[in-house]
């Protein structure tokens, strides 16, 4: 084997992958999930919030 062959297969290999990245991501049974994480920048945070009053609460008891 030279150099252009194992060259060869590695273009292929990562041709392959990419080919299995581009169904996975179009797969119609992703399509919820990858919806969900596109509006997840929207989405309130009460999380923080609540962290935030339990801050807040503490400093004045203190």
């Amino acid at each position: 084997m030279d150099i252009g062959t194992l060259r060869g297969l590695g273009t292929i290999l990562v041709f392959v992958a990419f080919i299995g990245v581009v169904l996975w991501a179009y797969n119609s049974k992703r399509k919820k999930s990858f919806d969900e994480a596109a509006n997840l920048p929207f989405a309130d945070e009460p999380h923080e919030q609540k962290r935030g009053d339990e801050d807040a609460s503490r400093s004045k008891s203190e």
